[in-house]
């Protein structure tokens, strides 16, 4: 593309915060400590994970850049910064989270294959741009539109991004025109983040951004936009980012028989205490996040001291000074929702945490029960096994 290239090396990258946990050095895929999560609503942009699949994309000449709208529309057409900069600008408080978080836990039962995540592969930011119901209107395509004139369901995003799980071709992503045309969706072409330009590392100088589902349909570096009668056939929406039971393996896989991921299941995570930690007895603040997709807010998060067997209802908040209610006018239904409690620590303590969605819908108790092959989807309880001081002490005479 004229004014954005993809690197063939990684001679180039952006420079990073250096308190983020690699996963991986080439290509650049990092997290933040846990306890960097719960200190503000809005993620830090240093701090906002790292997911990456090739070098860093960069741009030559924003004044070259332009992205093209082609596929089943009537007249295609190449979209400049400045027609972008001319729509209404919207700004869109969404929390994206890798179909990969808390990763490694999965891994602890049975061996997966990806990027080893902990429980700190996503961030909550507010994204500026224009809404791509707007952009499609540009194409003759109407407002909550299921199909368009010419037979178009889907909206595939093309990145400049090279993967090797492409053969060196384009990283794509696609989600239904229904979606696509929704104002109420949200969906973003986002150029700033937290009120800033996008730097490199998160998609500048355009991205996608689709709220409620996982990060994989957010496609950073847009390269293009194709309305199309089927949806993506690329490696990240036909080979990769789908739900398998545990019965699955490597060698009786069959991806047709799933659907692409979308929604993000109801999730939590606490983040003051590592997995296995060591505190005093006594009185201790729990805290971390909680979030589900599609949209659903949270309607509570209960924590347990002694595994489940009892339950403590947390304090759930998002920004300060407002009251939050699962769907209220005033939350952010796309963002995630912080939670504490402070709670009596009893000796060798198993502190757990779950949270229950506004549609009802509950996390699974069991990392056992969800198990797959790709370790996407780990919504698992989750549990921090605590091993008091004193006692600690006591086995080191």
């Amino acid at each position: 593309m004229p004014g954005l290239t993809a690197p063939s090396d990684y001679a180039e990258e952006p420079p990073r915060h250096p308190a983020l946990k690699i996963n991986s050095k080439e290509p650049f895929n990092a997290e933040p400590h846990r306890s960097a999560l719960v200190t503000s609503y809005i993620t830090p942009v240093e701090f906002f994970y790292k997911r990456n699949h090739g070098p860093i994309p960069k741009v030559e000449d924003l004044s070259r850049y332009s992205v093209s709208i082609c596929g089943l529309v009537n007249k295609p057409i190449q979209i400049s910064m400045a027609d972008i900069w001319a729509l209404p600008k919207y700004n869109v408080t969404a929390t994206l989270q890798c179909a990969g978080n808390r990763r490694t836990a999965m891994s602890m039962v049975r061996k997966v294959r990806g990027v080893g995540w902990g429980i700190s592969a996503l961030g909550n930011a507010t994204w500026g741009g224009a809404k791509l119901s707007d952009v499609l209107e540009l194409v003759g395509i109407p407002k909550l539109s299921s199909v368009s004139s010419l037979g178009g369901k889907h909206v595939e995003f093309v990145s400049v991004d090279k993967c090797k799980e492409e053969k060196g071709g384009p990283y794509t992503a696609s989600i239904p025109l229904k979606q696509a045309t929704d104002p109420d969706a949200d969906v973003l072409l986002a150029y700033e983040m937290n009120g800033e330009i996008l730097n490199r590392d998160h998609g500048y100088p355009l991205r996608v951004v689709v709220p409620g589902v996982i990060g994989a349909r957010s496609v950073k570096w847009l390269d293009s936009i194709n309305i199309k009668e089927e949806e993506c056939q690329g490696f990240f929406t036909q080979k990769d980012y789908k739900m398998f039971p545990p019965t699955v393996d490597w060698d009786n896989i069959d991806w047709s028989t799933r659907r692409p991921q979308m929604d993000f299941p109801v999730q939590s995570a606490i983040c003051t205490l590592e997995d296995v930690d060591v505190i005093k007895e006594g009185k201790a603040r729990i805290a971390g996040y909680a979030l589900s997709g599609g949209g659903r807010g949270i309607e509570r998060v209960d924590i347990s001291v002694d595994g489940g067997k009892t339950w403590v209802e947390a304090r759930r908040y998002q920004k300060n000074n407002i009251p939050y209610v699962s769907d209220g006018p005033h939350s952010d239904k796309w963002a995630w929702v912080l939670f504490e409690a402070t709670l009596d620590i009893p000796a060798n303590a198993e502190i757990v945490a779950k949270a229950v969605d506004s549609a009802a819908n509950v996390q699974p108790e069991k990392v056992e029960d969800i198990w797959n092959l790709r370790g996407i989807l780990n919504t698992s309880w989750h549990r921090i096994k605590i091993q008091n001081s004193s006692s600690v002490g006591r086995s080191k005479l």
